[in-house]
């Protein structure tokens, strides 16, 4: 199995895509700030993916299949938790039941940021690895 196939490279590039997709759910929050009732939204991904890695961090036994009308064994390790939003309908900030605080808010798009900017470097870093092996310099 190489590298762009591999589960690691298939989980950078899942929290790539949750880092994405929660971008677009914290400006919805931001952009929506002073809306009457709107309730914020957050992206959960990284809790799943720990999930679904098991209690020691590493993924569970899987039996490897390479036919479809193979019977899985154990977990299947290939396959990641998709991206899941969740609405905080119990909280409300001010008088117009808006629950949006531009700070948190602002923070946890800064946060994203840095996550998204660490899973793209890692990601760049693998391939200039690959290619670097591939062509046998340094």
């Amino acid at each position: 199995m190489g590298l762009l196939n591999g589960a690691s490279f298939n989980r950078m590039e899942a929290a790539v895509q949750a880092a994405e997709f929660r971008q677009r759910v914290l400006s919805n929050n931001i952009a929506n700030a002073e809306t009457p009732n709107f309730k914020r939204s957050e992206v959960l991904f990284e809790e799943l993916l720990e999930q679904s890695m098991g209690p020691s961090g590493k993924s569970q036994l899987a039996g490897r299949k390479t036919n479809n009308r193979h019977i899985t064994i154990g977990s299947d390790a290939s396959l990641l938790p998709n991206a899941k939003v969740v609405t905080d309908e119990s909280t409300s900030m001010n008088n117009n039941k808006n629950n949006v605080d531009m700070d948190r808010e602002m923070s946890l798009l800064a946060k994203n940021q840095l996550s998204y900017n660490l899973y793209i470097g890692q990601i760049n870093h693998d391939i200039t690895m690959m290619k670097t092996a591939i062509s046998g310099r340094s």
